[in-house]
């Protein structure tokens, strides 16, 4: 039993598939980063009026008074539908840069296949030793 989990947790596309996720985690805090302190910065500073996406909320009960979605959640329900779009920019970026990384690897394998295969050695061989053969 031991020696099947072995096999099994060493094999090329577990390793690959762990090495995915956490690359994707790292990734997903980098374009995190880019939309929350980057692009939607300078998205609500170009828009009238400053707008500020992370504090855009609706209240969703009368107790709620507070100006700030930190604040407003602790007061009571809301819904962060400012957070939610800088989510879904993220996820955007996201989709967009994996999309771009599959149409590049896409674009190698198609070379590589349009590459003719060499022949193998016995056929070659097998070439010369007709040549030869039919030069006699």
């Amino acid at each position: 039993m031991l020696k099947k989990f072995q096999d099994f947790a060493i094999r090329g596309n577990v390793v690959d598939l762990a090495v995915g996720v956490i690359i994707g985690a790292a990734f997903g805090q980098i374009v995190t980063s880019l939309v929350g302190d980057i692009l939607m910065p300078v998205i609500g500073a170009l828009a009238p009026g400053g707008l500020d996406f992370s504090n855009y909320f609706v209240a969703l009960s009368p107790k709620v008074t507070a100006a700030s979605l930190v604040e407003a959640k602790k007061q009571g329900a809301v819904l962060a539908w400012g957070n939610f779009i800088t989510i879904a920019i993220n996820f955007a970026i996201i989709a967009f840069c994996l999309f771009l990384v599959v149409n590049l690897i896409q674009k190698l394998r198609h070379k590589e296949e349009a590459k003719p295969a060499a022949p193998p050695k016995q056929e070659v061989l097998l070439t010369e030793i007709r040549d030869l053969l039919a030069r006699k």
